[in-house]
């Protein structure tokens, strides 16, 4: 296995390390704006580099690991991580569109802005991880475990919540429009800005007796 460490890297120097078959380890290394669109990257580590802006379009990226980087506004249009572990790091604003994230475990990530639109995420692992005013339509959270997930503001339409269990969440002020809900437990879930028109979207699902108390509050009941 090649380690690299400190290093500014363009996409020949990549193409050449990907071409020798081998996974590799970047530590530290520079990469804002690289193309490494449609290279071969199974079994990488990125390590605290700085990924800003750089392009990962259908590049292979099964069991790599993604360590504290930087990527702000990167792009992963139609790549696939499998298996892949991203943890820590900044990824505001960057795209998945079309990605594979099938099994991959994501925490402990600013992603706030991320668009995860027809994103592939069966097995999917969220958290800890800040998704605020993120594009996530239609994605399947069905029988998802989610900690510390903050899906304030984001744009949720057509998302599969059944049987997922929250614990310690947020949908404050999230676009839920056709979400499916039954069997959830939204107990350890902000629903700040639900509106009670809106309560049918959680029928079938578990909430506690204040977030019942809070949204009756707007009809000027109070639960006891």
């Amino acid at each position: 296995m090649q380690i690299l460490t400190g290093e500014s890297l363009d996409r020949a120097t990549l193409l050449r390390l990907a071409d020798a078959g081998e996974p590799v380890t970047l530590t530290q290394c520079r990469l804002d704006g690289v193309d490494l669109s449609d290279l071969d990257l199974t079994g990488w580590r990125f390590d605290r580099c700085s990924l800003q802006h750089a392009q990962f379009n259908a590049a292979r990226l099964e069991d790599a690991t993604l360590l504290n980087c930087r990527a702000a506004g990167a792009s992963f249009l139609g790549a696939s991580l499998l298996d892949a572990v991203i943890e820590g790091g900044d990824y505001s604003n960057a795209s998945f569109l079309g990605a594979t994230l099938t099994d991959a475990r994501v925490s402990g990530c600013k992603m706030t802005g991320a668009d995860l639109t027809d994103v592939q995420a069966i097995g999917l692992t969220l958290r800890e991880v800040l998704l605020v005013m993120a594009i996530l339509p239609r994605l399947s959270f069905r029988k998802a475990q989610l900690s510390g997930v903050d899906l304030s503001e984001a744009d949720l339409r057509g998302c599969d919540f059944r049987d997922a269990v929250f614990e310690d969440c947020s949908l404050r002020d999230a676009h839920l429009p056709d979400c499916r809900f039954d069997g959830a437990d939204l107990r350890g879930a902000d629903l700040g800005g639900i509106r009670l028109t809106d309560a049918r979207l959680f029928k079938g699902a578990v909430i506690s007796k204040r977030q019942a108390g809070e949204l009756l509050g707007q009809l000027g009941l109070r639960v006891l």
